[in-house]
């Protein structure tokens, strides 16, 4: 039997433990570092950059992602007078949509939210990441990326195009009629790919959302690819990547 002693002793290294996971929590609570780390699950980004895209202070977005570089969700390098970050792995991808799912379905306010803006914008039941797949291999879909360039040759669904939103209007015809389209980007409440289906819907489209975006894809181990496709005749990074390979440099072809 164990001793009093070796008793509380277990019971104040659970307690610490508890404590170090508290930690991560409260790192996540905050909208702000929520949106940076669905940011940075598009790829690695510079701190201005994500100043930037947050529209946030820079003094405010430094804090921010220290408090998650404290706990563990994020690391950074530097280069020259620049700072990078990046998430630590794809644990923290699964944990953001273990959040989602969990505030979804438990949390009132969050799923009224969600009924209200979101679903009212795109009532039509979103394709799942098995039937995209599915139907990529048919060949019977035409899969939109809509978020910027930069995104996209980061990383990016397999056989995907790239019209990022702001070209959409002026590109309608690189997307073709023949097929039904799938549009995604960074994530399932990433208003880019709801004002995607509108537009093309509007315009005749057949067209629904992907259920999430890309990182849930990458995560899930489904083909992607990195680099952007040949485009009036300019040289593009061009190089797949398979599901087994890490952060890898991109090279021109």
């Amino acid at each position: 039997m164990l001793n009093r002693a070796a008793i509380v002793g277990k019971v104040g290294s659970k307690r610490a433990l508890y404590e170090h996971f508290a930690e991560v929590a409260r790192a996540l609570g905050n909208g702000h570092r929520l949106e940076l780390l669905e940011l940075l699950a598009q790829g690695e980004r510079s701190v201005e950059e994500l100043t930037e895209l947050a529209g946030l202070a820079v003094a405010n977005a430094s804090q921010h992602l220290q408090h998650l570089r404290r706990a563990g969700l994020v690391t950074s390098r530097k280069d020259g007078k620049y700072v990078f970050y990046r998430l630590t792995d794809d644990g923290v991808v699964r944990l953001m949509s273990a959040l989602r799912d969990v505030a979804e379905r438990n949390y009132a306010e969050a799923a009224r939210v969600v009924e209200l803006y979101f679903r009212q914008r795109d009532a039509l039941e979103p394709v799942s990441r098995e039937e995209l797949l599915r139907r990529k291999r048919e060949g019977s879909v035409t899969v939109l990326d809509v978020r910027p360039a930069q995104e996209f040759a980061a990383g990016h669904i397999e056989g995907a195009i790239n019209i990022p939103i702001k070209e959409l209007e002026r590109r309608l015809a690189e997307v073709g009629r023949g097929r039904e389209v799938v549009a995604y980007c960074r994530g399932p409440y990433c208003v880019m790919a709801y004002e995607a289906v509108a537009r093309l819907r509007e315009r005749g489209f057949k067209v629904r959302r992907l259920v999430d975006g890309y990182p849930e894809w990458r995560v899930a181990g489904l083909p992607v690819s990195a680099g952007l496709p040949e485009r009036r005749g300019r040289q593009v990074l061009a190089r797949k990547q398979t599901k087994h390979e890490g952060r890898s440099k991109l090279k021109l072809n």
